[in-house]
């Protein structure tokens, strides 16, 4: 796992084919706004999240945000025990997003 500014994120995404944007946090934050084309799949699900995750593939990098970064740093690190080789940790999360929003 890499924690990663949003520039550093933003350049990795932009120029990864293979790249899939997760956000980690509850309905209720999503439904506030989220990063273009990202997967909800809420951290918070405990075995469900675990459940979820598994049925991903683990050959796409994956860049993970929450709201300030501290979950979605959880959940790179629960992707990389789980036989995931690329997952970025937006530092800072949602809440420092500047990019746009869907």
């Amino acid at each position: 796992m890499a924690d990663l500014s949003q520039q550093e994120w933003t350049s990795k995404l932009n120029a990864d084919e293979n790249a899939v944007i997760l956000d980690v946090r509850t309905p209720e934050e999503v439904a506030q706004g989220m990063i273009p084309n990202a997967m909800a799949i809420d951290i918070y699900k405990g075995q469900g999240f675990i459940d979820e995750i598994e049925k991903l593939d683990k050959t796409k990098t994956y860049y993970v945000y929450c709201r300030s970064g501290a979950r979605s740093g959880q959940a790179c690190s629960v992707m990389n025990q789980l036989g995931f080789k690329n997952a970025y940790n937006l530092t800072g999360g949602f809440m420092e997003w500047q990019g746009e929003v869907a």
